[in-house]
């Protein structure tokens, strides 16, 4: 299998890369249809994982003053990458996102079926519209929230937090990294095509997280709790507080850890 990675300098990228370590990583814009269409038609990839996408640095606060760069990542780039794939019957891997919920369905999580519901900030209408449009088309389309590890990188979610001196208190799903790539190489593997929610099993809120850190790593560490009410104080983008279902997964049988195990074991790579 002749895979292309595209993005794989960014924080999922360099993990995807491990992941397959013989893929070809070429720098290109996606968002330059001619750029794309002589890439594809010169490599004439089998797969193509797209782990291109602007997420804002520090975070997406940074997307509400780039938007044409956000808009050209997540949307246009997204779009020319699946048109040209689907004429060349070439398999898509899209990384999506689940910051496009908000809320947790009544208590069911948000399934791949359910439709956006959350737009308070231009990163999550761009991931939406992308998402939405793959969802209609044979490719693979990985929603991700809130990605960890047990890295020092600034886009884990865990060295985020603890920059904060305040944090919000809402419970989430989010993602752990291993166990995402540890899914999405089987479903990749399968062949498999259509939305998937890969989260770990059950809840957690960035305080809670934020508490471990002080049990596991830094005892002197200190944060105070923030609740939606006051998030609109300290942030410029509403921001996604959401549950995803993962029963589609299960379907599939595969089943990922429980969140408080890997945060657990993320904090113990960090302590070391």
């Amino acid at each position: 299998m002749k895979t292309l990675l595209l993005g794989s300098t960014g924080y999922l990228g360099e993990q995807f890369k491990k992941l397959y370590p013989n893929a070809l990583v070429p720098r290109i814009d996606i968002g330059d249809r001619a750029a794309v269409i002589s890439l594809l038609d010169t490599e004439k990839p089998d797969t193509v994982i797209n782990c291109a996408g602007k997420t804002g640095r520090p975070n997406v606060d940074w997307c509400e003053t780039h938007k044409e760069e956000t808009l050209r990542a997540n949307v246009t780039g997204a779009l020319i990458l699946l048109e040209e794939c689907l004429a060349r019957k070439i398999y898509l891997v899209h990384m999506s996102s689940g910051c496009i919920y908000a809320g947790d369905n009544e208590g069911r999580g948000f399934t791949e079926d359910d439709l956006p519901n959350f737009s308070s900030s231009f990163y999550s209408r761009t991931k939406a519209w992308s998402d939405q449009i793959m969802k209609d088309f044979p490719v693979l389309n990985l929603r991700l929230r809130m990605p960890f590890d047990g890295s020092r990188s600034e886009r884990n979610l865990i060295m985020k937090l603890a920059k904060y001196s305040k944090v919000l208190d809402v419970e989430n799903s989010i993602t752990y990294l291993p166990d995402f790539l540890d899914t999405a190489k089987k479903l990749i593997e399968k062949r498999k095509t259509g939305t998937y929610n890969i989260v770990n099993e059950g809840v957690i809120s960035p305080y809670r997280i934020m508490e471990l850190y002080k049990e596991i790593v830094d005892p002197a560490h200190s944060s105070e709790k923030l609740t939606l009410e006051n998030l609109g104080s300290v942030v410029k983008a509403g921001r996604s507080n959401c549950i995803l279902s993962t029963d589609k997964l299960k379907g599939e049988g595969i089943e990922i850890r429980p969140v408080e195990e890997a945060v657990r074991e993320a904090l113990g790579q960090l302590k070391n």
